[in-house]
């Protein structure tokens, strides 16, 4: 049976970035392996393989790669798959069969070493390549050099184009109309995940309708109350909602690997005194959040002054996490850019073209005045003067006590 199969089945699919966006990727890429001395790159992780070439893989115990030398760039992809990772990306797509185990190891070699080339320096993400994967490689590439390219990629990342920039606008206008569907649904009586189905189906239905061809995959809401806001990840349960529970809505559009979100904090019916005081403090941190946030300013330093103001209150130790953290291709399950995230130990700049959000969070144990997680979450582009807050959902007591009544 064969090892490798070219399945160049139907057409290209529609995709919101252009050829050239994709190809510029790849060349700038192709810039930083020539600063590096790298022969070629072989991504292996959800993101990367993503953002230069347009295909999110679906794992399911597979290994997917692309491989981008100085003429060529390949997704190397599995049988089950189908011709659909070559409608996906501008380029080649190369298919590894299952018939022998190490068919995608057959793979990266055949596409490495096309046309007599032989790479001695080759780089590949640390972050993201196993102990098992890396010792493969090694064997399936003797003599050659694997370098970390992790953080380099990453850093190219964190600067979004125009093209990137629209796309995630329209992922954060879609996580408006999840959020209203999910305060709508708001309810005594009503369980957490009616409410969260609620979000889901009203944004999965405003991208179907939004663009001429997407793949509907990922979208998802939290949707937490009561104790369950302790967590900002904590999942949907089952949990019935209850006139004055402290609520937060959590809405996550995914739009061609392309994550947006938009975090509240609501109350169902009424707010106490305790919990009104609390949520109150923490719109102050941010409001001030979001004025930091420009060009030239450092994430530590965000960081640091609005540790003041939680100091100020006494409320600095129930922190949860950092302040904000940069958009682009990430999901719950894959992706970070770790250089721009609002915290204490970041020294980045930030720059034009970077997307952050602002969401400061504090969570009181159960047993206090006032218990519960407090967050509130907007996304916002820096542009060369300031930074565009493109979040149109209100936040605060004034709008968010919802399912009076």
């Amino acid at each position: 049976m064969p090892r490798l199969q070219v399945l160049e089945n139907g057409e290209k699919s529609w995709s919101p970035f252009s050829a050239g966006e994709l190809h510029g990727r790849q060349d700038r890429l192709r810039r930083r392996m020539e600063e590096l001395k790298l022969d070629a790159c072989v991504f292996t992780s959800y993101h990367n393989i993503c953002y230069f070439s347009g295909f999110l893989y679906c794992s399911f115990g597979r290994r997917y790669g692309f491989v981008v030398d100085d003429h060529r760039a390949t997704v190397i992809a599995a049988g089950i798959d189908g011709g659909q990772p070559w409608r996906r990306v501008p380029g080649d797509a190369l298919t590894y069969t299952d018939w022998n185990r190490d068919n995608y190891f057959h793979a990266l070699r055949t596409a490495l070493f096309s046309a007599g080339r032989k790479p001695a320096r080759i780089g590949i993400e640390f972050d993201h390549v196993s102990l098992d994967l890396m010792a493969k490689l090694q064997a399936a590439l003797p003599g050659v050099e694997l370098v970390d390219v992790s953080d380099a990629v990453m850093r190219m990342r964190t600067i979004k184009s125009l093209e990137e920039q629209a796309l995630i606008r329209e992922g954060t206008r879609i996580c408006d109309i999840g959020g209203a569907a999910v305060a709508g649904a708001v309810r005594a009586g009503v369980p957490e995940h009616e409410v969260a189905l609620a979000g889901t189906q009203a944004m999965v239905r405003a991208i179907a309708a939004s663009f001429p061809f997407v793949e509907l995959m990922d979208t998802w809401v939290w949707f937490q109350s009561g104790i369950n806001t302790d967590g900002a990840h904590n999942p949907v349960t089952n949990r019935v909602v209850q006139a004055g529970d402290i609520l937060s809505l959590n809405c996550f559009p995914m739009i061609f690997g392309y994550y947006t979100a938009l975090e509240r904090t609501l109350f169902c019916d009424h707010v106490s005194d305790a919990h009104l005081r609390l949520w109150e403090i923490n719109c102050e941190v941010h409001r001030a959040g979001l004025e930091l946030i420009r060009p030239g300013a450092r994430c530590c330093d965000i960081a640091a002054t609005l540790n003041d103001i939680y100091r100020r209150h006494d409320l600095l130790q129930y922190r949860s996490f950092g302040y904000g953290h940069s958009f682009g291709v990430l999901s719950h399950y894959y992706g970070r850019e770790a250089a721009v995230e609002l915290r204490e130990d970041v020294e980045t700049v930030l720059e034009p073209g970077m997307v952050v959000s602002m969401e400061p969070m504090i969570m009181i144990p159960e047993g206090l005045p006032g218990a519960g997680g407090y967050r509130e979450h907007d996304i916002l582009i820096l542009t060369e003067t300031g930074a565009e807050n493109i979040t149109g959902f209100p936040f605060g007591p004034e709008h968010n006590i919802v399912g009076r009544g």
